[in-house]
């Protein structure tokens, strides 16, 4: 018998077996926290550390990066928590279906949805950067009419044209990305493992070139003042740059949208996610101080700061910066991979639950992956990543995780006086103030975020509440009392 109201709620499955298996288990703690590893260092520090130090922070982008990483440990336990007691595909769009109900989880796979997309749009477009920088080494010129965003947004004038035609190189990537997961998920972790180790690698060598060159100079002030503008430089500046560079930190939480995937997904998921953000942190802070060090700040408003750090520090040896800039492409595209695998898995949730369309939760018998998902989450993230610049995709992927991760931190404390009989193989300490502070640092880095991140989020919401009541009300499986 169906359910009526917005807020029904989906029963609670904890063992993964419940599930119909049609994605085969194939990821251990280990490909979880390279895979984890695969989708956090990559955009921030590549691509957003550069534009928020040459806005925001100036040198204080380590203090934002220390800012940011102490929200993402409150919003990782409850992750965690949530995952172990709920350990099924969709991550947090599954766990807010079963704690908060039908609307809510709606809410959270819709914003999700524009999470991971524009996240891996950001990065191809900082992946486009790098490759012209490579091909610039070569002698080649790759012009900005197809190489760059022909929309931007200008604080002052507002929306207007660059001038170019469309990204290409970025674009380009995207389609790379989405054949592999197309192919399946075993030639994903295979191309994502290899992306990774070639990504540490250029990050190691990068902070073993540069540390010799960081000057003084670079670093003084640490906080540069206030240009008399609220949140451009001075205490504000590094508020703000804590959540602009929020978006290096997306990536964690794709691990728990893998649970099927995942062998033994009640202990791997735990490994994989904070061990992840363990590793990512330390090396942040370490890449931010040296990048910092190396360039003055403002020299690093561009979508490839270690490439101008690089191209600065004047490497004697070409070919080891030249190496630099290949691994870094190389790190960049494992990044766009997980982030658009992480997709597939929410439009495959979302289509199971009769909220979109059958055909995004149909899964192809030999490869065992939604091809369909994959299909439109490369269509929608090729028109994204070939029309926008690297600024306004970055707050706006800021702000969405956000705004999740308050709805997440606030799942964890509904279901703790709720339904405390769960059994909960992890379990958030310090109850309840770790979710209540996630709650009130998430929503004090959103409110120093700009006018124009809220604007497009709002907008998003609502096309994605129309959505909801135009298809997925009348369609709910879980409404018509049909199983998932």
């Amino acid at each position: 018998m169906g359910q009526k109201g917005l807020f029904v709620k989906k029963p609670l499955k904890v063992a993964t077996s419940e599930e119909p298996q049609e994605l085969h288990p194939h990821l251990g703690w280990f490909h979880l926290i390279a895979i984890g590893i695969g989708a956090i260092i990559g955009g921030g520090i590549f691509v957003i550390t550069g534009q928020a130090a040459a806005d925001y922070a100036g040198p204080s982008i380590v203090v934002s990066f220390i800012i940011a990483s102490l929200i993402c440990v409150f919003a990782g336990l409850c992750i965690l928590e949530l995952s172990s007691v709920i350990p099924m595909t969709g991550g947090s769009y599954t766990h807010s279906y079963v704690v908060m109900g039908e609307f809510a989880a709606w809410i959270v796979g819709w914003v999700s949805t524009i999470q991971y997309l524009v996240s891996a749009s950001t990065v191809a477009v900082g992946w486009s950067g790098y490759f012209k920088s490579v091909l610039k080494d070569f002698g080649i010129v790759l012009s900005d009419v197809y190489s760059h965003a022909p929309i931007v947004l200008d604080p002052t004038t507002g929306w207007g044209w660059s001038g170019a035609v469309i990204n290409l190189p970025a674009i380009g990537i995207v389609l790379l990305t989405i054949c592999f997961i197309g192919i399946g998920i075993k030639a994903a972790t295979h191309f994502n493992h290899t992306m990774v180790f070639l990504k540490l690698g250029a990050i190691f060598l990068f902070i073993f070139l540069g540390l010799p060159y960081i000057q003084e100079s670079n670093l003084i002030p640490f906080i540069p003042p206030n240009t008399g503008t609220f949140g451009q430089f001075g205490w504000s500046g590094l508020v703000r740059g804590a959540g602009f560079v929020f978006f290096a930190f997306v990536g964690f939480d794709t691990v728990s949208n893998l649970s099927t995937d995942a062998k033994n997904p009640q202990k791997d998921l735990p490994r994989g996610i904070l061990g992840s953000l363990i590793i990512c942190t330390l090396i942040y802070l370490i890449t931010a101080f040296v990048l910092t060090g190396v360039v003055s700040y403002p020299e690093l408003h561009a979508p490839d700061p270690i490439a101008v750090a690089l191209n600065t520090l004047h490497v004697k040896v070409y070919w080891l910066s030249l190496a630099i800039k290949l691994a870094i492409l190389a790190g960049l595209a494992s990044v766009v991979l997980v982030q658009l695998l992480g997709q597939t898995r929410i439009f495959y949730s979302i289509g199971k639950d009769g909220l979109l369309p059958y055909s995004f939760c149909r899964v192809h018998k030999g490869r065992k992956t939604p091809l369909f998902s994959t299909f439109v989450t490369g269509i929608v993230a090729v028109l994204i990543s070939g029309l926008f610049p690297v600024d306004i995709l970055g707050e706006l992927v800021s702000i969405s995780t956000l705004f999740l991760f308050v709805l997440i931190c606030l799942g964890v404390l509904i279901l703790r006086y709720t339904h405390p009989e769960y059994e909960r193989p992890f379990k958030v300490p310090f109850m309840p103030y770790i979710p209540i502070l996630g709650i009130l640092a998430c929503s004090i880095q959103m409110g120093f975020l700009r006018l124009s991140a809220w604007v497009q989020l709002i907008l998003w919401l609502i096309l994605g509440i129309v959505i909801y009541f135009g298809y997925g009300y009348r369609n709910s499986k879980l409404r018509a009392g049909k199983s998932g």
